[in-house]
């Protein structure tokens, strides 16, 4: 892929004051990749760009894409802000003391087994965020439906624990029925599905703490009676705790869609579930931003929640905005179902070609 070969050439260039890489620390921006053709944004300080510095890197940036086979190159140099400046140092800093840490105690075994699937080529796909509430599991059941729809088989593994939603939003009540001991997923519209849901009873909460959240998605990754797939979409809880934690250890190829609106303190939260991914080496695929915008009949859209958070969002991670998901009233949605299809109908197709 070659998203992957450049992201894997672009960390061999460092920054020399910093001394990471150009990359991680968010100074390579705005990349686009298609066929033989790269555009991005190379982020300098001004003393970088009057010592010469900023031109040195270009100079490497176009050298390696050469290596790649892109042909035509578009890098344009942004002058960092003072604001940006702190920001990157402060994140810079957060990946040395990580750096320096991990350096300091040895690398403890991966208590988890790989799971068939990774075996079987099976590709997954991490939808998470910062905080609950913006639209998470809706985004996965769409994105699901518009995969479904391109031809490709699909899961769902809705490992939100404190808010698992999806079989209701699928219109499943039934529990699944066990094949020679082993859960077997249900299905709807083609679709196989497996829910913390389906395992606690009536509505009680669910009390887990770290180790048994890890061996909950072990199960449903190793010991679930699976049908073939292509994708499979993981429905994770909102921020960074446990279950995140134990996709990073079980599915190190993992890619992730983080999800947010446009509020700032959505984009903030949402930054952390990213560069958790960006710091165990996780793809990020984009960002979709929901709940964008609501256009009213006269055609005027109405930033109700703020704009601009999920174009941020992804700047800070290095990645693009995949869409912009306006709100849409139930009503409307029940006399134009349409109205999104074709938003994540996009989607998929870029999710298809992406990791292909």
């Amino acid at each position: 892929m070659i998203r992957e070969i450049f992201e894997s050439k672009m960390a061999t260039i460092i920054d020399p004051n910093l001394k990471l890489p150009l990359i991680q620390i968010g100074y390579i921006r705005d990349v686009m990749l298609k066929e033989d053709k790269a555009a991005l944004t190379l982020i300098a300080t001004e003393q970088d760009q009057t010592q010469g510095v900023t031109e040195t890197q270009k100079q490497q940036i176009e050298e390696l894409l050469r290596t790649i086979g892109v042909l035509s190159i578009h890098i344009r140099i942004k002058t960092v802000s003072e604001e940006e400046k702190q920001h990157i140092s402060i994140r810079a800093l957060e990946m040395q003391q990580s750096q320096t840490k991990s350096a300091a105690r040895p690398a403890a075994p991966n208590p988890f087994p790989v799971s068939p699937m990774v075996k079987a080529g099976v590709k997954f796909i991490a939808i998470a965020s910062g905080k609950g509430g913006v639209g998470k599991s809706t985004v996965t059941l769409n994105l699901a439906k518009a995969l479904h729809k391109v031809g490709k088989r699909v899961g769902i593994i809705d490992a939100d624990i404190y808010g698992f939603s999806i079989p209701d939003m699928m219109g499943i009540h039934e529990k699944p029925e066990p094949t020679n001991s082993r859960p077997t997923p249900l299905q709807r519209d083609g679709i196989q599905v497996i829910s913390t849901g389906f395992f606690v009873k009536g509505n009680d909460p669910v009390l887990w703490r770290g180790p048994r959240l890890g061996r909950m998605l072990s199960s449903f990754l190793n010991d679930v009676m699976w049908g073939p797939l292509d994708y499979m979409l993981i429905d994770l809880p909102p921020g960074t705790g446990d279950i995140a934690l134990a996709i990073h250890q079980m599915l190190p190829e993992c890619s992730e869609i983080i999800v947010t609106t446009p509020q700032s303190t959505a984009t903030v939260v949402a930054e952390r579930a990213g560069m958790m991914a960006l710091q165990t080496h996780h793809h990020i695929i984009g960002v979709i931003e929901n709940m964008s915008y609501y256009e009213d009949p006269t055609g005027n859209k109405h930033y109700i929640f703020g704009k601009g958070g999920g174009s941020k969002l992804a700047e800070q991670l290095n990645t693009s905005v995949l869409a912009q998901v306006p709100i849409i009233p139930d009503e409307q949605q029940s006399t134009n179902p349409d109205l999104l299809k074709q938003i994540y109908d996009d989607i998929a197709i870029h999710v298809v070609q992406t990791l292909s």
